[in-house]
């Protein structure tokens, strides 16, 4: 049986090679070939002695995941739907800006925490992915990319396309950390894409002993999904928070931070209508992150438009409210962004990512769809006077 060496980071690698009766330098090489350069053949690795070429031929592949589908938004936003064999298939987004490309990967097929607001709990669980399938994700978009900016005739001249790398896609990252971690390692190493660990960000409903563990074995950048200012309404939003309160979340932020490349932790809050978005809550929020009589957390609250999907009976906060809600926020002194929605023509904006998924969890035979508890209707904020 043969094995993919997109499964391995360098370390990995070396071992593997060490396995083979190999020098551990040759393993540099290889990993060289595979991630800097996208070879897909061992024959291709010129600098590679024959001998070991026909070495690796026998017992290791480079094996890409198949892409099912690519749809393109009218933004260029890129959606690939990448088959992971057994009836699964998990979507990666190509986010272009002007001065950037983010890459959307998925971390496992499906997901287990059920989040309210997010497609991909409601399609429930069926595995987690391997290192080589997170890797591929980058792995194929990065050097697809980079053929498709050749010169008409040319060669791709290796010049990075994708300058940062989110774990946002299908999946919570933290429920699959053995996998996971392996495949931030690849993509922050300098022999294989480079990215800075500020530019890598690892996005969690709030799993906090693993991130305790992220903090000591491969600090990145952190998103928390927070949605909520009160244990209540966030229990009914993210069902994980039942485990893992308010409270104990913050407190591995706090700790997180010693560590971390950033000195502020995102938290994202998906704007919902009538449900998370009034001024009680904005209230709320502010003294959840700046609490009065001790150190709160150094933080960037990023709100998200709800994208809608017909499962979650939930609706889009108006923008107006959106940007009153911004208001209050940076008043208070809490740096503060609005998302802007992208790929959403094409359902590859945040939340809408479903793929496909063999659930072996029978998700929706367990759902009990209770109305969300939220608080008395609040007054609609009001925006800066001009």
């Amino acid at each position: 049986m043969t094995v993919n060496l997109l499964e391995f980071d360098s370390e990995g690698l070396a071992s593997f090679c060490e396995g083979l009766g190999e020098k551990r330098f040759r393993a540099t090489q290889l990993f060289r070939w595979i991630h800097q350069r996208g070879a897909t053949g061992f024959d291709e690795m010129s600098d590679l002695a024959k001998s070991l070429r026909d070495k690796l031929s026998g017992v290791a592949e480079i094996k890409a995941l198949p892409v099912i589908s690519e749809q393109v938004a009218s933004d260029g936003t890129i959606k690939w739907l990448f088959d992971v064999g057994g009836g699964d298939a998990v979507e990666t987004v190509y986010i272009p800006e002007v001065d950037r490309g983010t890459l959307c990967i998925s971390s496992q097929a499906g997901c287990a925490v059920g989040c309210r607001f997010c497609s991909t709990g409601h399609q429930g669980f069926s595995r987690n992915l391997s290192t080589a399938e997170i890797v591929a994700q980058l792995w194929y978009a990065e050097h697809e990319l980079r053929r498709r900016a050749a010169p008409v005739g040319g060669a791709a001249d290796g010049t990075r396309v994708i300058s940062n790398v989110v774990m946002m896609g299908m999946g919570e990252p933290l429920q699959n950390y053995g996998a996971l971690v392996p495949a931030l390692r690849v993509m922050l190493d300098d022999h294989a894409y480079g990215l800075s660990r500020r530019r890598v960000t690892v996005s969690t409903s709030g799993v906090v002993p693993m991130i305790d563990r992220l903090r000591d074995d491969c600090p990145v950048a952190l998103a928390v999904s927070l949605h909520a200012p009160n244990d209540a309404l966030r229990s009914d939003l993210v069902p994980l928070n039942r485990k893992y309160p308010i409270d104990e979340l913050l407190q591995a932020c706090t700790r997180y931070l010693e560590k971390a490349p950033r000195d502020f932790i995102t938290f994202e809050y998906c704007m919902l209508d009538g449900v998370n978005d009034t001024a009680e809550h904005a209230r709320e929020l502010i003294a959840l992150v700046q609490p009065a009589g001790r150190e709160g957390v150094s933080c960037k609250l990023n709100l998200i438009p709800f994208n809608p999907f017909p499962e979650s009976g939930l609706k889009r906060s108006a923008p107006d409210r959106v940007q009153a809600f911004a208001h209050r926020l940076q008043e208070a002194g809490i740096v503060t962004t609005v998302r802007k929605t992208r790929g959403d023509d094409i359902a590859a904006a945040c939340g809408q990512l479903a793929g496909e998924v063999q659930d072996r969890t029978r998700v929706e035979t367990r759902r009990v769809r209770a109305p969300i508890r939220s608080q008395p209707a609040a007054p609609a904020l009001q925006g800066p006077r001009v």
